[in-house]
C-alpha cells in the first residue's frame, strides 16, 4: 500500500465522512440543515475519484452523510459502485475500503429502502431520535406540535425493524441509535431513551450538545456532561466500562444484568467535557467537495479543480495527502483551555448541515 500521510500531530488517516446533500426532512435545532442544496454537488464519478483518493491515503472506513442522506436519489448506485474498492486484495498498494456506514434520521427508511441498501453492500446504519415521545421528538426535530413529532416517533421505530428485517444485525454493531442530548430540550429523554434501546437490542450513543456551525445557539451551559449521563443511567441500570476504541468517538458501556442482549451497549460521545482530538482520524468532504480536516474548522479545501472537467486521480491524491500533513486541527481540546465567553465568540466554525457530523 502507497505509504499513508501523517498530520502534524502524528494521526492518520482512517474515516472519510463523505456527505451528500446539505438539505435534511426535519430542522433539528443542534443541526440547523438547510433546506436547499449548495449549488455545484458533486457528481457520481467525482464521488467514486474522491473515495478512491482517500483509501489510496489510508481511509478504511466511509461513513455517508448528509443533510439527510436518504434525499440523495443517487445513494445505493453510489454504494453499489463502491463494492470494487472492498474487493481488493489485502497488501493491494491502492488500498482497500473495508466498511460503509450510513447516518440517517431513519424517516425515509421504508422496508424496500433497507433492502436496497443492503443488497447494494451497506454494512452499517446509525438512526438518529432525539425522544421517546411526540412533544419531545417535535421539540428536538424543529417541529410543530407532538401529533408531528409522534408521527416522526412511529417512523423511526419502523425504520429500526425494516433494518433488521433487511438484515442490519445490531448484535454485530450494524444497526445503532444516536441521540444528541441538550440541558434544557431533552435530559428528560435520557432514562426513556436508554429503556427503548434496551427493548430494542441497540446500541444508544449519547452525544454532547456541540459548538459546531454558527446558528444552533450554543451555550456551554446547556451540555449535560457525558458523566452525568452516564451516571444518570448508571443509577437506572448499573453499567461496567467497556472503554473506547483507538479513533472511536464513543466511550462505551455494557449493561451488568444484559438487559437488551448483546448489542444493547451505552456509548457517550464527549467533544465538549472529554476531547479525543488525540487520535482522531477522520477526513469530511461536502457535498459540494470541500474537504475539511475537522468538524470545527471554519474553511475547508475546495476539491474541485482537480475534479472538474474530468477527475485527475494523481493531483487529487496529492492535493489531500499535501492537506492532511498540514493539518493540526484540536478544537475540542482548545476550547478546553479557554474561558466560557471566548469558547463561544472564538472562531467561526463551518455548519453541521454541510459537514454531516
Amino acid at each position: 500500500m502507497a505509504e499513508c500521510p501523517l498530520d502534524l500531530h502524528g494521526r492518520p488517516l482512517g474515516v472519510l465522512r463523505l456527505s451528500l446533500t446539505a438539505r435534511c426532512n426535519l430542522a433539528c435545532p443542534y443541526c440547523c440543515p438547510d433546506t436547499e442544496d449548495p449549488p455545484g454537488l458533486l457528481t457520481l464519478p467525482e464521488r467514486l475519484a474522491l473515495v478512491e483518493a482517500t483509501v489510496g491515503l489510508g481511509v478504511h472506513t466511509l461513513r455517508l452523510t448528509g443533510g439527510e442522506p436518504l434525499l440523495h436519489r443517487g445513494l445505493e448506485e453510489l454504494i453499489a459502485a463502491l463494492q470494487p474498492l472492498r474487493r481488493r486484495e489485502p497488501g493491494d498498494p491502492r488500498g482497500a475500503l473495508r466498511e460503509i456506514a450510513l447516518t440517517s434520521n431513519g424517516v425515509l427508511l421504508g422496508a424496500e429502502r433497507a433492502r436496497q441498501l443492503k443488497a447494494a453492500g451497506l454494512d452499517r446504519i446509525t438512526l438518529s431520535l432525539d425522544g421517546t415521545d411526540g412533544a419531545s421528538v417535535a421539540r428536538m426535530a424543529g417541529l410543530g406540535g407532538a401529533a408531528a413529532g409522534g408521527a416522526v416517533l412511529e417512523k423511526v421505530l419502523a425504520a429500526i425493524r425494516h433494518a433488521r428485517e433487511a438484515g442490519f444485525d445490531p448484535a454485530r454493531g450494524q444497526l445503532k441509535l444516536n441521540a444528541v442530548i441538550t440541558r434544557s430540550g431533552n435530559a428528560d429523554q435520557l432514562l426513556p431513551l436508554a429503556a427503548l434501546a434496551r427493548e430494542q437490542g441497540l446500541e444508544l450513543r449519547l452525544i454532547e450538545f456541540m459548538d459546531v456551525g454558527n446558528r444552533n445557539g450554543w451555550e456551554p451551559e446547556q451540555v449535560l456532561p457525558a458523566a452525568e449521563m452516564v451516571a444518570r443511567i448508571g443509577a437506572a441500570w448499573p453499567l461496567e466500562p467497556v472503554g473506547r476504541a483507538p479513533h472511536g468517538t464513543a466511550s462505551r458501556w455494557r449493561y451488568c444484568d444484559g438487559g437488551g442482549g448483546p448489542g444493547a451497549h451505552l456509548g457517550v460521545v464527549a467533544s465538549i467535557t472529554a476531547p479525543f482530538c488525540g487520535d482522531c482520524n477522520r477526513l469530511r468532504i461536502t457535498a459540494d467537495g470541500r474537504a475539511f480536516t475537522c468538524l470545527f474548522a471554519a474553511t475547508g479545501l475546495d476539491l474541485r479543480p482537480w475534479l472538474r472537467p474530468h477527475p485527475d486521480p494523481a493531483a487529487l491524491e496529492a492535493a489531500l495527502r499535501g492537506l492532511w500533513r498540514e493539518r493540526r486541527d484540536r478544537w475540542s481540546e482548545e476550547r478546553a483551555s479557554l474561558s466560557a465567553a471566548a469558547a463561544v465568540s472564538g472562531a467561526r466554525h463551518a455548519e453541521m448541515a454541510y459537514l454531516g457530523g
